[in-house]
């Protein structure tokens, strides 16, 4: 995998949306991520559109490798410490207290990895009087504020249609992860546990509504797709039955939208002419607006858009393709530019690079190659040069590939004969970055060899 995230593991052991969309997010950015379900049926989340070929478990559960643990049973949970004790993320959303009565609690996993970051997901945190209740977004959503204050006045109060409070936490929770990453890398080098509730994200993008509440009492009621700060604001239907959707929010948005539509003498009525004034007398601005749009269809409107650079755009369904049209535009540029800019570039023929089994430094094994032996080239070269016959690289030996420098006993195996680095060997050091040295000194080693034969004529 590459990505800013390239080398951290996570081990999900999440269920549904929060957690599951958490690990996505640092999947997307190059994290091995390794999904943990129940071996009875798996994460619920994958009998969500099973008819259709299970595609929100397809869509949340992309650049994850899964397997089967029963934690309930002490052999499943003896598994998933193994796979925490070299992991660097472990995510959960059950209920509070489960992990602890499965001996899987934040004491015992930071004892045997002193350096997980612990990120527990649940509907109303870890302590407090909620947090053994049931913790879905729905709920969430209701008992946020966020359904009171949404739709119109004369309706009930509404719920998203997509699960917005799950969503909401898992960016949050992302964001706090990497923060408790970089505390560990950079200040403590220890982990900590991560406490991420459903309710308190979507709390925070409410904006100023508590603090309003704390201040003076105050509580603003549903209203619609008008706003409490800024007019106009809404959607309006065009002559032929299309939508569009603005936002004025600027005393120079708001100037350029009633001038564009032919409504520039309202601002000289006192009632329209600043923001406040037109927060007070919402319906009267929408009346006005509506009746203009809806003289005008929807292709008028968009010329309109362009030529007046007003702050609106029309509304799209999926199946207008719209609004996949942009992504793709933006993937599509950005898969063009790097490979006009190569392009540019003189072509150099590819070096082949060893290949090495993976390691920790720890238990290391002996460094290998597979194919044909990257240094060939540069012991043929001073061979060619003196007259002789063309060298040819060495054979493998009948037991296998050849064999180099082992990196924890510090002998050279068979195969080879330059020296290695003595650097290739520090502990710690990625096994990309051990073959990289390796592969360097050997290079100049054989460069050294070259200027030796010259000068000896």
């Amino acid at each position: 995998m590459s990505g800013a995230l390239a080398g951290l593991r996570v081990i999900d052991c999440s269920r549904l949306i929060a957690g599951g969309v958490l690990a996505t997010l640092l999947a997307d950015h190059g994290a091995d991520v390794v999904k943990v379900e129940n071996p009875r049926g798996g994460d619920p989340l994958r009998t969500w559109l099973r008819e259709r070929g299970e595609l929100w478990w397809k869509v949340y559960a992309r650049g994850k490798r899964s397997i089967t643990l029963n934690l309930a049973h002490p052999r499943g949970q003896a598994l998933l410490r193994r796979l925490i004790s070299d992991a660097d993320v472990l995510i959960e959303n059950f209920v509070p207290g489960t992990f602890e009565r499965w001996g899987l609690g934040w004491n015992v996993l930071s004892a045997d990895n002193p350096r997980l970051v612990f990120a527990r997901v649940s509907g109303w945190g870890q302590d407090g009087p909620y947090r053994d209740r049931p913790g879905f977004g729905t709920m969430v959503e209701a008992m946020s504020g966020f359904a009171a204050a949404t739709g119109p006045a004369d309706r009930p109060p509404t719920l998203p249609s997509f699960p917005m409070a799950d969503m909401v936490a898992a960016l949050a929770g992302a964001a706090a992860v990497l923060a408790a990453l970089r505390h560990r890398d950079q200040v403590s080098g220890r982990g900590q546990a991560v406490d991420i509730s459903l309710y308190e994200p979507l709390l925070s993008v409410l904006g100023p509504a508590a603090a309003e509440y704390a201040l003076d009492g105050t509580v603003k009621t549903r209203h619609g797709n008008q706003s409490d700060n800024a007019s106009p604001r809404g959607t309006y239907r065009t002559r032929d039955g299309k939508w569009v959707a603005l936002s004025a929010s600027t005393p120079a948005s708001a100037t350029a939208l009633f001038t564009g539509l032919g409504l520039g003498a309202m601002l000289d009525d006192p009632r329209f002419a600043a923001n406040d004034a037109r927060v007070a007398h919402n319906d009267l601005v929408d009346e006005a607006l509506a009746r203009a749009i809806g003289a005008r269809t929807l292709d008028e409107m968009l010329a309109l858009f362009e030529t007046a650079d007003l702050t609106a755009s029309p509304v799209y369904a999926l199946r207008d393709g719209r609004p996949h049209r942009e992504p793709r535009l933006r993937q599509r540029r950005h898969r063009q530019g790097p490979a006009r800019a190569r392009a540019r570039r003189p072509r150099r023929r590819a070096r082949p690079r060893p290949r090495q089994r993976p390691h920790d430094g720890a238990d290391a094994a002996p460094f290998r190659h597979a194919g044909r032996d990257p240094l060939a080239r540069s012991r043929a070269r001073p061979a060619q040069r003196r007259g002789l016959r063309r060298a040819r690289p060495r054979r493998r030996r009948a037991g296998g590939p050849q064999a180099g420098w082992d990196h924890q006993n510090r002998v050279r195996a068979p195969g080879l004969s330059p020296r290695p680095h003595p650097a290739a060997t520090t502990d710690g050091a990625s096994s990309c970055a051990r073959s990289a040295l390796l592969l360097w000194h050997w290079r100049g080693c054989g460069r050294r060899s070259r200027r030796r034969s010259t000068r000896g004529r």
